[in-house]
Parts: structure tokens; sequence; C-alpha cells
């Protein structure tokens, strides 16, 4: 995919992006219920006589339809990391590194994977495009010098990661989000079933329900700064792009965590 001349997203990526997030083909429907729909990728079919060959890389989209909650607004939630701390049940740890340009920058991700998992992290080069038509955000894994994998966590790898939101209306609009990962390991079937019929609707509600929020929540803490919109209200220290590399999975540790099993169904079979 092409990033133009440097590491920061072009145009072209933005698009390829978009165009994934509104394709109907080859995606497999996992959950569809209340407003909320979970799909994950699947081979096409010219694809599937070699079984034995499974990929590492699972690709899976989300979508919610929300009638009580602008775009903007959903917008603002996923830029305010400040707020994330409040209402993302799964991250540990998160913070912003450096500025790469007015609509890019670096930073660090850890969150809580379903036990006996061991819990994984990500540091990511994060872009993004506003305007009255649609708002996108796209990340992807890179090398940075001073953050390198930690032996607590496993380092994941994020291929093309984002959100497309787009506005039905005043204060309504259609929210996608869209991962293709490298999770660094062999994951057992169990974690791919529960990560999209189950926590992936818990997330999406998660991320509803903290847009219903935000604006009460943002009027009492700073409701002038949005850097994100502003990039002359950012404090990060500014870091050359050209410092960054593409993170691949294939220099990581590989972890193989395939013959767990999900610690719930133990607990319901005891």
């Amino acid at each position: 995919m092409s990033r133009g001349s440097g590491i920061i997203p072009d145009e072209s990526m933005f698009n390829e992006f978009k165009r994934q997030c509104l394709s109907t083909e080859n995606w497999l429907s996992k959950y569809d219920k209340n407003g909320m729909e979970v799909w994950v990728e699947v081979a096409p079919l010219s694809s599937q006589g070699n079984k034995g060959n499974y990929s590492k890389i699972h690709k899976i989209k989300c979508r919610i339809t929300i009638d009580d909650v602008s775009a903007a607004t959903m917008y603002d939630v996923l830029h305010d990391s400040l707020y994330r701390k409040t209402w993302d049940p799964t991250m540990l740890e998160s913070f912003d590194i450096a500025r790469l340009g007015p609509n890019a920058d670096v930073g660090y991700f850890s969150w809580i994977c379903p036990k006996p998992l061991k819990n994984r992290d990500v540091v990511t080069l994060r872009s993004w495009q506003a305007s009255e038509d649609e708002y996108v955000i796209v990340n992807f894994s890179v090398k940075h010098p001073k953050y390198p994998p930690r032996k607590d966590v496993v380092r994941a790898v994020s291929l093309l990661t984002g959100y497309l939101i787009k506005p039905t209306g005043e204060n309504s609009c259609v929210f996608t989000y869209l991962s293709q990962a490298d999770p660094s390991g062999s994951l057992p079937k169990w974690v791919v079933n529960k990560a999209s019929q189950v926590l992936a609707p818990k997330v999406l509600r998660s991320v509803y329900k903290a847009g219903q929020n935000y604006p009460a929540w943002k009027a009492a803490h700073s409701p002038d700064h949005k850097p994100w919109l502003y990039p002359i209200q950012s404090e990060l220290p500014m870091m050359d792009p050209a410092d960054l590399s593409i993170q691949r999975g294939d220099s990581l540790e590989n972890v193989d965590e395939s013959s767990t099993r999900d610690t719930q169904d133990n607990e319901d079979s005891s």
C-alpha cells in the first residue's frame, strides 16, 4: 500500500482504507444485532484449497449506526487520549510520543487480552483527515528507536487499522472500525471467534457510550483544547518521520498460544 515518498500516509492509502471499509466482498458476517455489525475477512474461494496454510493475519470490520451522537463528536472521542482512560476497559497504557506533521503522530498503546493469552502492545504511526463529509483515522505499526519490544507484553503489528465516520445527519452517523493485524503469535480459533462475536460488540458499545458522554466530560476538561483539530495547540515534540521504519511481524518473537483454552470455558465446565 502506497505511502508516497515517505512513511506518512498519502491520499491513496486513505482511499484504499475507505474502500476496504465499504467493501462487502470476502467478508463473513459474525454479528448483526441492534444496529451493530461485525465481519471477519475470509479467503477468496480460489485460495481456500490449502487449508493448512492458516494466515496469521486477522482482519475484522465493525460498524455501528448511531442516531444520537454526531460524527464530529465520535471523531473527538477517538483522538482524546485523556478521555479514553475513562471509558476503554481494555486499555493498559496509552500515550503520544511525538508529532510528525499537522495531521500525523506516533504513539504507544497496550491492551488486555482474554485470559490466558499474554497482553499485547503496539507502537503506531497515526494519521487523520477530517471534512464535512467524513472523518478518517488510520494507523500502522512502526519501529521507534526509543520504544523497542518489552518483555512483559507481546509486540503486535498493525498492518492497517482505523476508523471511518460518515455523518448521516446533524446528530447521527455511521461509525466503522477496521483492523488488519498480526498479533505476533499463533492464536487458537476461540480467540478469533470471541474477538468477533463478543469483544468487538462490547468495544463498539463502549465507544458509543463514550460518544454520548463526551460533550459533558469535555465541557469540564479543557473544552477548547483539541490539538487534533488545531495543531498549534499540540505540546508534543516534533520528530523526523525518517527516524521511523515499518514494523514487520516476521522480525518479532512468535508466541505460540494456539493450544490455550478459553478461561471462561474452563470455568463454565468446572
